[in-house]
Parts: structure tokens; C-alpha cells; sequence
């Protein structure tokens, strides 16, 4: 009797310890807010939009400790719009993110499938006080490389605040190995209130129909904020050349094939520049105040130049709950078509206007 409760005793005490060893985990935002948006060719659209701070989602991730400092992991990430509850892709299950992997504490993390990119992670996480949402997410001027699927991806461990990572996305066309190929990689440096990256991307355009190679699209993404308590102030340059460099988010035209304004837009440019001058506020226990300044400098002889001003608020109402309110205006110039979006819709006109509410799980 005394072994078979040893044995039990045993038996649980392991259970639990694998139990604690690995974990799944559910998680998920729903993001909704009223957006009205002017100056368009289409006159005022006011619309309820989902995803305008951060895109609603589902998702699943979990880690399996394997020992001696190495784990096991993966995430599974689908995207839906709250306004209709349909997947904000159709035909597509995990959209968003899709990856499996090995991490290591000391050697650092790879992992496989279709994730954020170096550069965009930079964008969004260390450039725009917006965090790639609302009206004034950087989205609108800069280029936003946001996410590659088949794509190989290396993040090293920290080190006295430094750390870097680098990504390999495989074309997969049978005609060429660098058509549809990606590369990004990003060093960066975070100690205290200090947090600084330097970003790379390449966009091969290889082309099946040209049979031929027309070089490729370049970013260089130089990204920094510092926080001094009472303010974090942001900074970022970013160079785009090539063909394919700087793509139009909403490529100038609207899903029915018009122009968004009432003139001819201008080609995509083969050789710009983006500036970003920032700042977010805390206001109180629970609110936050963001603002910046965009301006892109298009250096072929176009000149396609845009300006954007955008100002925003949060209010946390809990851990887990916020509500927001932003506002943006961009200026365009010799026939640039730049449209004020959200982190998931690219918008319809140069100014909009948004409130919503956002929750997280």
C-alpha cells in the first residue's frame, strides 16, 4: 500500500512538472471604432471600421521546455473584422502569423513561416509613437514590409542591450530562386529609457514574365525614442530605392479601380526619403497623448512630396481595456495619392477622423 502511494505520489509530482514545463495559450484583440474620412474623390465616407488601433485577431501560441535552456514554440494568428465578423483575408485560416520554432537562452531564437518582418518590427515598435494604428500610423507615408511567409527568421539573445535579428523569405518559383525572395535584418540597442534600431530590407524583383532581373527594392530604416518621463520623444529616417522601394499602400487607386483624388496620381518612387519627428504624453494615471510629423521626400523628378500631421489619444480604462480617438492630415504634392488609414485599412482620402474602443485577451 505504501508503494502504491509512493508510486502515485511520484506520478502526480512528474504530471505536474511537464504541466508547468509547456503551456498553450489563447489570446486575441477586438478592436472596432467609427472612422470618417474626407477629401477623397469619393466626398465624406463615414464607416465602422475594426482594427484601427491594432488589428483584431485571434490567436494561439505555446512552449515546451526541452531542456538544458532550450524550448519549443509556436504561434497560429488569424485576423477577422469585428464590423462583419468575416477573416480579413478570404481563403485564409492563420493570416496573420504562422510560425514554429527553437529558442535557446543563450544562442538565441529561430524560427519558421510567415511572421513580421525586422523592418516593420522597427516601424511599429520603435519609430512610430502611433504603434502602426490609428489615423496617424506611419503606414500611411512609409513603406510598411510588414510580414513575409516562408520565411526563416534569426533573433539573437540580448547582450548588454544589444541584439540583432535577421530574415530569409524563399520565393518558391520554380523559374528562379530569387523570384519573390525577401531579406531584413535589424540591429538595435535598448538600455533605460533609451531604445534605438537600425533596419534593413530587400525586395528582389525578379520577374517570371521579364525573365529577366530589375535589381530590387532597398529600405533603410535608422529608428530611436527616449523617454523622459514626463514624454517619450521619437525620431526616424528611412532611404527607399529601387523599383518596388516605396509601393503605394493603396497603390492610388480604390477597389473599383478609381483614383482617389480627382487627378492622375503619380508613379510609386524609385528614390525617396521619409522623416518622423514624434512624442507621446502621459496624461494622468490611465491617459495618453500621441502627435507626430511624417514628411516623404520623393528625390525622382516627380518630386511626389507628402506631408503628414497627426495627433491621438488614449484612455486606459483597464490592464486589458482602452478607448481612443485620433485625427490625421496629410498634404499632397505634385500628384502624390497618400490616404490616411488605420493599422488595417489604408483609407480614402488626405484626412480622417477616428473613436473607437479596444480590447485584448
Amino acid at each position: 500500500m505504501k508503494k502504491t502511494l509512493i508510486t502515485l505520489a511520484v506520478l502526480a509530482a512528474a504530471t505536474g512538472v511537464a504541466q508547468a514545463q509547456s503551456s498553450v495559450v489563447i489570446y486575441g484583440t477586438v478592436d472596432a471604432g467609427f472612422v470618417s474620412e474626407r477629401g477623397g474623390v469619393n466626398g465624406n465616407v463615414n464607416k465602422l471600421d475594426s482594427g484601427v488601433g491594432s488589428a483584431s485577431r485571434l490567436g494561439f501560441k505555446g512552449t515546451e521546455d526541452l531542456g538544458s535552456g532550450l524550448s519549443a514554440l509556436f504561434v497560429l494568428e488569424s485576423g477577422f473584422n469585428v464590423d462583419s465578423g468575416t477573416q480579413d483575408k478570404t481563403g485564409s485560416i492563420f493570416n496573420r502569423q504562422a510560425y514554429v520554432g527553437l529558442s535557446s537562452k543563450t544562442t538565441g531564437t529561430l524560427t519558421l513561416g510567415q511572421q513580421y518582418t525586422p523592418w516593420y518590427n522597427t516601424l511599429s515598435k520603435v519609430a512610430d509613437p502611433f504603434a502602426a494604428g490609428y489615423a496617424g500610423t506611419a503606414k500611411n507615408l512609409f513603406p510598411a514590409n510588414t510580414r513575409t511567409s516562408n520565411t526563416v527568421l534569426y533573433t539573437s539573445p540580448s547582450i548588454n542591450g544589444f541584439d540583432g535579428d535577421v530574415a530569409y523569405s524563399f520565393g518558391e518559383a520554380k523559374e528562379s530562386n530569387k523570384i519573390g525572395r525577401k531579406i531584413g535584418a535589424s540591429v538595435g540597442y535598448s538600455n533605460g529609457p533609451l531604445n534605438a534600431r537600425l533596419a534593413y530590407n530587400n525586395t528582389s524583383n525578379e520577374n517570371v514574365v521579364a525573365a529577366q532581373s530589375t535589381g530590387s527594392g532597398r529600405n533603410w530604416l535608422a529608428a530611436a525614442n527616449y523617454d523622459f518621463a514626463v514624454a517619450k520623444a521619437y525620431v526616424a529616417y528611412g532611404a527607399n530605392k529601387g523599383l518596388n522601394s516605396a509601393k503605394l499602400n493603396n497603390n492610388g487607386v480604390d477597389a473599383d479601380g478609381n483614383n482617389y483624388y480627382s487627378y492622375d496620381p503619380a508613379a510609386a518612387s524609385t528614390d525617396s526619403n521619409n522623416i518622423l519627428v514624434g512624442a507621446t504624453v502621459p496624461v494622468g494615471p490611465a491617459g495618453t497623448v500621441m502627435a507626430s510629423f511624417i514628411r516623404t521626400n520623393d528625390k525622382t523628378a516627380a518630386n511626389a512630396d507628402a506631408d503628414q500631421w497627426a495627433v491621438g489619444y488614449s484612455y486606459a480604462l483597464s490592464k486589458r481595456t482602452s478607448t481612443y480617438a485620433s485625427y490625421a492630415k496629410i498634404k499632397n504634392k505634385n500628384g502624390a495619392t497618400y490616404t490616411v488609414g488605420n493599422n488595417s485599412n489604408f483609407g480614402s482620402g488626405d484626412k480622417a477622423f477616428n473613436v473607437g474602443v479596444r480590447h485584448s485577451f
